[in-house]
Formats: structure tokens, sequence, C-alpha cells
């Protein structure tokens, strides 16, 4: 069963990391949106190009206002998935030891 345990170990350190980028993306864009970026900006382009797909269905659910609160949605499920898929992740890796 080690096999299985290193392989779930595996997982949920890949989802932890995927999970860590992804929120400081986003808190990156967040940031840069303050000070009006230059669009045509290869950085800016690969920020709006990796979070747009996280952030355009959560602005769906959102009611419209005049600040976007979609990174802060974003920050609350990135938190809670750490929380339980990665911890859950883990735990089952400590069991099947």
């Amino acid at each position: 069963m080690f096999a299985v345990s290193n392989f779930v170990f595996a997982l949920a350190k890949v989802i932890d990391v995927v999970l860590t980028l992804l929120y400081w993306l986003i808190l990156v864009r967040a940031l840069i949106s303050w000070v009006n970026p230059d669009p045509s900006n290869p950085i800016v382009q690969f920020l709006y190009r990796t979070t747009e797909p996280i952030l355009q269905p959560i602005r769906r659910f959102l009611p419209m206002m005049s600040i976007d609160l979609s990174p802060i949605v974003a920050f609350l499920a990135i938190i809670f998935l750490k929380s339980f898929v990665v911890a859950t992740l883990f735990g089952l890796g400590y069991r099947l030891q």
C-alpha cells in the first residue's frame, strides 16, 4: 500500500502547489488592476489569461457592483480547497501507510 500512499501524498502536494500558485496570480492581478496596467504588456496578458477562467464564472454569479469582488470569492474558494481537499488527501495518505 506504500505506492498508493505515496501517490496520494504526491497528488495532495501538487494540488497544494497549484492552488498556492493560483492564489498568488490572482493577488498580483488584483494589485496591478489598481494602477491601470498596459494591456499589451506580456506579463499583464499572462496574468489575465491564467486568472480569467477562474474569475469569469464567479463574476456571473455576483451582482454587478462598482468593486469586483470575484478575487475575494476566489481566495475563499482556494482557502477552502486547501483546507478541505488537500488536508483530506494528506490524511488519507497517512492512513494508507
